[in-house]
């Protein structure tokens, strides 16, 4: 990727990665629910989904090239179909605190990220615009060497954002704390409106 580039595709990375999506909203919520020690838990398990998608973005991308874009918009129903369950636990469980045992979890964050077809989605379209176009004279080797280096700049957007909507639930906490159910409402009506989006996309 070219230098003169960087600029567009950090400003990609925070508009994408840091508005509300799937993985941000469920971070704000656990760390509004269950607080900033139980919602790190689960950002873990983001963390580690997103090291494991990207991963395995990369390696596709590399084999396959552009060529698989057209299959991977498949898993937005995967994914919407999981935070709609998220959300409907959500519900299910307001004003409980026993919710926290199965709601924010390594686990859930794990299948949270592992199901983010927002992020899958702008994966491809990173690999697909700032690195394929770029590394086609390349040998092999370098080739997959710039998809990873620009993959590690993915994780400002992943894990990063997430990170960042963590800690802002953390600091809104005490001011939320009032009108907990309201906000457990709130927060699991804006993660079906994540889903709808994700199929409408």
């Amino acid at each position: 990727m070219p230098l003169e580039l960087l600029p567009s595709l950090l400003f990609a990375i925070l508009v994408v990665g840091y508005s509300p999506g799937p993985a941000n909203l469920y971070s704000l919520a656990c760390c509004l629910k269950f607080g900033r020690r139980k919602a790190l838990k689960m950002w873990r398990g983001l963390f580690t989904g997103f090291v494991i998608d990207i991963t395995v973005m990369v390696v596709l991308t590399h084999i396959l090239g552009e060529i698989m874009g057209q299959y991977i918009v498949y898993l937005k129903y995967v994914g919407a179909a999981y935070i709609l369950w998220l959300a409907w636990k959500m519900l299910r469980n307001i004003g409980k605190q026993k919710a926290e045992a199965d709601t924010c979890t390594f686990t859930s964050g794990l299948l949270m990220q592992l199901t983010n077809a927002k992020m899958l989605l702008f994966e491809l379209t990173v690999f697909s615009v700032y690195v394929i176009p770029y590394t086609e004279d390349l040998p092999e080797s370098q080739q997959l060497l710039k998809l990873f280096m620009v993959a590690a700049l993915l994780l400002l957007a992943g894990p990063g954002a997430n990170m960042a909507w963590l800690y802002a639930g953390a600091y809104l906490r005490r001011f939320f704390s009032k009108y907990e159910k309201q906000v457990e409402i709130i927060m699991a009506i804006l993660l079906v409106l994540c889903a709808v989006y994700l199929m409408l996309i």
